[in-house]
């Protein structure tokens, strides 16, 4: 899936992993304005073409290389 946009995540913009959840949940402490972006889109080189890739964006910009990731919980 890398390369195709941008995927806006839940996170909120902070500089470094200090403070991260470890859970895997979603970082919502930090600069709120600004939400994290990941893995890079179809417009950049090849080396920001990773997941672990990160970059911000104000919520209210619209980019045609910035998009989402649908998902859903599955419980058995």
């Amino acid at each position: 899936m890398h390369g195709n946009v941008w995927e806006w995540v839940q996170d909120c913009w902070n500089r470094s992993y200090q403070g991260a959840p470890t859970n895997g949940s979603a970082w919502e402490c930090g600069d709120c304005s600004l939400r994290v972006l990941r893995g890079g889109s179809w417009v950049n080189d090849p080396w920001l073409l990773r997941s672990a890739t990160r970059a911000w964006s104000s919520t209210s910009n619209r980019s045609y290389g910035n998009g989402f990731r649908v998902a859903r919980t599955i419980t058995p």
